[in-house]
């Protein structure tokens, strides 16, 4: 059995394990591999974020990257046992456009990026790093698209946008028609492909944005839905709605536990109540009255204390 090996990653929310899609893509794979990895998601310490954002740690070695990762576990872990995962030639031009779909719906998009990108990526960031990070986050972005879109004869940021949006959507329906009524796209196994489509579109699918065009395009193919809703419940024991059915046992659990405190607590007042009422009754004592000391003030050790 292999190492346990240690992932560093972005951390979930809206039923995700990670709302980040390098960090899910990584997630998803080990999963899909049985590779034994132990997840610890960045909150806000001044470990982290330094560098690229997943990182994976074996023994000596730190690899960053989700490519280079998902190679580092192919041979490491996997010796050929789920060969049919790292035969699949992954569709390049379709990762290319799921990158641009991921960059522009979260750092790009200024009513997703303001209301939900940035507050949520720096709550996880130290101060006063969370007030840089995200934004170099979102300028990386936007550099990194106007460098793969902004050429001739796209110019505008308006025209790469819609660009964008127009390739996204073309993306996402030839995804939909590949995929069909199977449960993953080679069958009934999965692979790196879903593993990497996983990644990018889980996020958009199930992230509540204000701005929600190319999520309402994707909730419209039904069958891509399922596929991140069934990955989600088969390998990460997560429904639709985001609950952990692990998480759910600990409070049924906590629950019964504090019924329990609560019924202990009920039998002991009622045997202090019997047993008040058993003990013989003695009449009140009288208080001594308080004289009062010249000035009006009363003659207490309390008075000599200063304010």
């Amino acid at each position: 059995m292999a190492a346990p090996m240690e992932l560093r990653c972005w951390g979930g929310d809206w039923g995700l394990p990670s709302v980040h899609p390098e960090s899910l893509i990584v997630m998803a794979y080990a999963k899909f591999s049985g590779a034994p990895l132990a997840v610890n998601t960045i909150s806000s310490s001044w470990k982290a974020p330094k560098g690229h954002i997943p990182v994976l740690i074996s023994e000596d070695k730190v690899i960053s990257q989700p490519a280079k990762i998902l190679n580092f576990l192919r041979k490491q872990v996997l010796h050929g046992k789920f060969y049919k995962m790292s035969a699949i030639l992954i569709d390049i031009s379709v990762i290319f456009f799921l990158v641009l779909i991921q960059l522009h719906t979260f750092w790009i998009e200024a009513e997703n990026y303001c209301s939900v990108t940035k507050p949520w990526f720096a709550s996880r960031i130290a101060f006063p790093l969370s007030l840089y990070l995200p934004g170099k986050m979102s300028r990386e972005a936007m550099n990194r698209i106007l460098l793969t879109k902004g050429g001739p004869p796209l110019y505008s940021l308006t025209e790469v946008e819609a660009q964008i949006y127009r390739d996204a959507k073309e993306c996402l329906n030839l995804l939909s028609k590949r995929l069909g009524t199977s449960q993953f796209f080679f069958g009934d196994v999965p692979t790196t492909l879903d593993a990497f489509v996983f990644g990018f579109l889980a996020p958009i699918y199930k992230v509540c944005f204000p701005r929600v065009q190319l999520q309402e395009h994707l909730k419209q193919l039904p069958n891509l839905c399922r596929f991140c809703d069934d990955i989600l419940s088969c390998y990460f024991r997560l429904s639709v709605s985001g609950h952990s059915p692990a998480g759910q046992d600990t409070a049924d659990a906590n629950l019964q536990k504090l019924t329990q405190l609560v019924n202990k607590e009920s039998n002991l007042i009622e045997k202090m109540d019997d047993n008040l009422r058993k003990s013989p009754q003695h009449p009140p004592r009288k208080l001594t009255t308080l004289k009062l000391a010249a000035g009006g003030e009363e003659s207490s050790p309390f008075n000599r204390l200063s304010p």
